[in-house]
């Protein structure tokens, strides 16, 4: 069941290889091995995005260089990325990893131009888009090698576990060997040629894969379905930002959806309110240059990516999932109007 949900993932992608792994992070940590990414290099990456995007390359000592998002998509932002090549003092990253986030592809174009000018192998974090498009092509279908993730909230899930794809065979077999424990392409079980991690996907997570992915443009259209009635139920509210999707994105693969406020709102307070009448929300994302572990470890960079920040304050997330009815919908909206009335 795991080749047969690799093959399915892969030829949906439209990439050469596939590796089914236990987690979207620990497919991100064995993309950075397998990349050979350590402890004196740094990667061009996003501030804003869940901790893993990070935290797979800290692992082996890489340090991060953050530039700023796109205002409107959230993602890297390839003007602000550029600039912060050209100013860096000391050797330039070799590597870049950009997120595609809340299944908006990042401007892979763009951003593939600067990779292959600036001397720079990519890794696509495509955990939260499976399924969307960047003109016309799949994301996931650019870099070096990309990863997906297949955790509960996830388009499809496979209960936990993520999957690397990638059209160098030697990166695959690289992937392959780290996710279990570093076993060599030989036939012999305890043949170990380098270290690697329990990182394989089980059986029956992979089955639950195989018979999910057939449904992935089912579960992907009742998920836009569910995000044009907040879009449209969202009209008219003052204070609120709908989710902008860019032009070049010719596939939305809606993972969450996440609407913006004022900046002359509290944001807690709109939270609290909706809490109050029965709506769960969250905050997405707080930045991971102000998170506390790694304030401690590379101190403080308040100010440094000032869209990022701005935007980190602001969004909020509804509650989403593809069989959300209009009644639902119509309620959040409602509530959320209230609660932003009621502060004046």
């Amino acid at each position: 069941m795991v080749e047969r949900f690799e093959d399915a993932v892969r030829t949906r992608v439209g990439r050469g290889f596939a590796t089914a792994v236990s987690s979207g992070t620990s497919g991100l940590h064995a993309a950075v091995r397998a990349l050979g990414i350590g402890s004196t290099d740094s990667v061009l990456t996003t501030a804003f995005s869940f901790v893993a995007s990070v935290n797979c390359f800290l692992y082996e000592g890489a340090a991060p260089v953050f530039a700023d998002i796109d205002p409107s998509t959230y993602n890297l932002d390839p003007g602000s990325a550029e600039t912060v090549l050209n100013s860096q003092a000391g050797p330039s990253p070799k590597f870049l990893l950009p997120v595609h986030v809340f299944g908006q592809p990042a401007d892979m174009t763009r951003l593939m131009k600067l990779a292959a000018d600036s001397g720079m192998r990519v890794i696509e974090d495509s955990c939260e888009a499976l399924g969307a498009e960047h003109a016309g092509r799949s994301a996931g279908s650019f870099g070096d090698l990309a990863v997906f993730a297949f955790y509960p909230n996830k388009q499809i899930t496979t209960g936990e576990g993520g999957l690397i794809v990638t059209d160098d065979g030697r990166l695959a077999a690289l992937c392959r060997s780290v996710r279990n424990q570093g076993r060599g392409e030989s036939s012999d079980w305890f043949d170990h040629v380098r270290l690697g991690y329990n990182y394989r996907l089980d059986e029956l997570s992979a089955a639950l894969g195989v018979a999910q992915i057939e449904r992935l443009d089912e579960l992907l259209s009742n998920r836009e379905r569910a995000a044009g009635m907040y879009t449209e139920a969202l009209e008219g509210i003052d204070g609120v930002t709908a989710p902008f999707v860019s032009s070049t994105t010719t596939r939305m693969s809606w993972f969450v959806y996440v609407v913006t406020l004022d900046r002359s709102l509290n944001r807690d307070r709109v939270a609290a309110d909706l809490a109050s009448a029965g709506i769960a929300t969250r905050a997405y994302f707080r930045p991971i240059h102000v998170q506390p572990y790694f304030v401690e470890r590379f101190g403080d960079m308040r100010g440094s990516l000032p869209v990022t920040e701005d935007i980190g304050r602001r969004t909020l997330a509804l509650p989403f999932h593809g069989r959300l009815s209009a009644e639902s919908v119509g309620y959040v909206a409602e509530e959320l109007r209230g609660a932003i009335a009621r502060q004046g």
